[in-house]
């Protein structure tokens, strides 16, 4: 039996996509429309958490929200789009089961959500030896791999030959000082700072941690002051932070700095922004620094019937004026998590409206601040423009999380797990398995599918 509703097709299950369909489903009748999703997952993952997963401070599955239970309304198809018909009105979906053969999909309306992946540059390496940390294959990865070189540490022979092997397996390198390195390197700091003393032959303070960044501040977007602050904070612990350098070349064994100092190392961290998934490269459509162009109500440029938010969408900023006056030229907000859920919201106005129930809106949001938390007692944040450190911006960071965290059930598994962190001894444990090549940025955020 043919389904003789509209049919909505959102291909992408991040923030954007999720809190569409979650208004969607609300918003319209039963009859309204057939809500779709396609995702290579069947979760929405709370991406800001993902440093505290790679600790072990949190447990992965706590940071993924099921659709099939928070979406009990939308059909869910596993895979990744390659390919959209904007004439045809089709979508090519492939799989994720190897040798699984891509089919199509039809829409009526379509919501294009795919989100971002980690940015990556053509630097001689990278691509071979670098890791991100935007999935929770390259978190459990990060976490046990920290965890294999301090045993191969510990295990060398206390011997000149062996000195270099272990300098080279008890130094880590992350590059990117923004929200992602900055956290993962202080959350992972600590973290190895409480359970290397288990070992017989290495102690807290052989582990070197080494942040570098192009740019001139840690942590940019919060401002200088609280800039400054995290750094402080990371400088007590012992990180090593360099700005104004980034990395020239990469090995299994070393990274050679654009200073010229070469760092021996088998840990390099890629935590240096992101970008649109790739798939919108693939569409014809206008983009602006890779993003796709919408309009203030998130409709594609040249394209009927489609809308586009979050990461993959350049979104004019109504809350900013333009430089030279020219609404042409306004900013576009930033690719952060809270816009991308306020987006969702607007989206699903938007598509609703088209559907004839209730009117279209333009997207307006004022930031509500930022804030990031540097494990242990520390942290930064800037709610609604006011600046605070420690236990204050604690308080706040995590208080933050678990109001944008969608479910009740994900947020007593997370608040439980923090309890847990500071009453418990830390956990130092190998788990999952995963091999290397398996969590390279390119094969764990399926870049190169495109």
């Amino acid at each position: 039996m043919t389904d003789a509703r509209p049919k909505v097709l959102v291909v992408g299950g991040g923030f954007a996509g999720f809190h569409a369909l979650r208004r969607l489903q609300r918003v319209l009748p039963p009859d309204a429309a057939e809500l779709v999703l396609i995702s290579p997952t069947d979760y929405l993952l709370y991406t800001p958490l993902l440093p505290e997963v790679a600790s072990g401070t949190i447990e992965p599955r706590h940071v993924a929200v099921s659709f099939r239970q928070a979406l009990p309304s939308i059909r869910t198809v596993l895979g990744h789009v390659t390919d959209v018909d904007l004439e045809q009105r089709t979508v090519t979906v492939r799989p994720p089961e190897h040798g699984a053969p891509p089919h199509a999909e039809h829409w009526d309306r379509l919501v294009l959500v795919p989100g971002s992946v980690t940015r990556q540059f053509d630097i001689p390496g990278l691509r071979e030896n670098a890791h991100g940390i935007r999935t929770v294959t390259e978190a459990q990865f990060l976490r046990d791999h920290l965890l294999a070189q301090l045993d191969l540490a510990d295990g060398l022979p206390d011997v000149p030959e062996s000195y270099r092997e272990r300098r080279e397996r008890l130094t880590v390198v992350a590059v990117g000082a923004g929200y992602t390195g900055t956290e993962t390197v202080a959350q992972l700091q600590r973290w190895i700072h409480h359970v290397a003393s288990r070992w017989d032959r290495v102690r807290p303070h052989d582990v070197r941690w080494l942040l570098i960044d192009i740019a001139s501040s840690v942590l940019p977007e919060l401002g200088q002051r609280l800039g400054d602050a995290a750094m402080a904070a990371l400088q007590r612990r012992g990180v090593d932070v360099r700005l104004g350098v980034t990395v020239e070349s990469a090995t299994d064994r070393a990274v050679t700095l654009t200073d010229g100092s070469t760092v021996p190392t088998r840990t390099l961290i890629w935590g240096a922004g992101v970008t649109a998934n790739p798939l919108v490269g693939t569409l014809g459509l206008e983009l602006e620094r890779g993003r796709l162009v919408v309009d203030a109500q998130l409709r594609v440029a040249g394209a009927e019937h489609v809308w586009s938010a979050g990461d993959a969408a350049a979104v004019p900023d109504l809350t900013q004026q333009a430089p030279d006056g020219d609404p042409g030229s306004r900013p576009v907000t930033p690719p952060t998590a809270q816009h991308a859920q306020r987006q969702g919201y607007t989206l699903a106005r938007n598509v609703a409206a088209s559907l004839g129930h209730g009117r279209p809106h333009a997207y307006r949001h004022h930031d509500l601040g930022l804030v990031a938390d540097l494990g242990g007692r520390d942290a930064v944040a800037k709610p609604l423009g006011i600046p605070l450190t420690g236990l204050v911006a604690k308080a706040v960071t995590r208080a933050y999380h678990l109001y944008a965290m969608p479910l009740t059930a994900n947020r007593v598994r997370v608040a439980t797990d923090w309890l847990l962190a500071s009453v418990l001894p830390v956990q130092a444990v190998q788990l999952s398995g995963i091999r290397s090549d398996d969590a390279l940025i390119s094969t764990a955020e399926h870049t190169d599918i495109y």
